[in-house]
């Protein structure tokens, strides 16, 4: 499964980079202006220079012409720029024309199977169920998920599974038992991966039993 970290903060991508674990970039509006004064254009640019993968870079028009025009603007930022495109009719009508024009893209704000079979059908190069958003509203996000990816597997459908909006670490498993292709998340959440008690607990034990031993080491080295 990849590895996606979902931030447009250039320092939480390189630290995420360091890791030897990213595989990819997704940004949004919204992550767009926590990063305050930034040109949007050239934020793509540096994000897509610091990872060797694709970085989702989303359109804001909701109309098809409005789609298609800035998905070749953005498309012309960088070889590693995947156009994100809403899950509404003129974006599938976009992914179809895209798909046509080699433009990969990522079909975004999917909430149910029937959303992502279409965007298949249409071509999208990734498809984003967002798995948390889900949760808020008390229904399973993980069983959108599986469907999604059973959909696609009974088909054969090139679409890869982005889970989005992950919000925590059995997040993360969960997707990876079902076979998805790529899990997008913030930093904080990769780090979480690493944390286990027993690991904290070991390690602390594993270091006083070090100390002693110098200290065994040098009374022997006195007496």
């Amino acid at each position: 499964m990849k590895f996606f970290v979902d931030t447009a903060s250039l320092d939480e991508i390189r630290e995420a980079n360091d890791m030897g674990v990213l595989d990819g970039v997704t940004t949004n509006p919204s992550l767009m202006k926590k990063e305050g004064d930034v040109d949007f254009h050239e934020r793509i640019f540096e994000i897509c220079e610091l990872v060797d993968g694709d970085v989702s870079a989303e359109v804001t028009a909701t109309d098809f012409d409005g789609i298609m025009e800035e998905a070749h603007t953005l498309a012309k930022i960088h070889d590693n720029v995947v156009v994100k495109v809403p899950l509404i009719l003129d974006g599938i009508k976009a992914l179809n024309a895209l798909r046509d024009e080699g433009i990969p893209t990522n079909c975004t704000l999917c909430f149910s199977p029937t959303q992502a079979l279409i965007a298949a059908k249409a071509g999208a190069t990734y498809i984003s169920p967002f798995m948390g958003r889900v949760d808020d509203i008390s229904s399973d996000g993980l069983n959108l998920v599986q469907q999604v990816v059973e959909i696609y597997d009974n088909y054969g459908y090139e679409t890869e599974v982005l889970a989005a909006s992950i919000r925590h670490p059995m997040h993360v498993v969960e997707c990876a038992r079902m076979g998805v292709d790529v899990a997008t998340m913030p930093l904080d959440v990769i780090k979480k991966l690493l944390h286990h008690p027993l690991t904290d607990s070991g390690l602390e034990r594993f270091l006083d039993d070090w100390a002693d031993y110098q200290n065994q080491q040098k009374e022997a080295a006195a007496a």
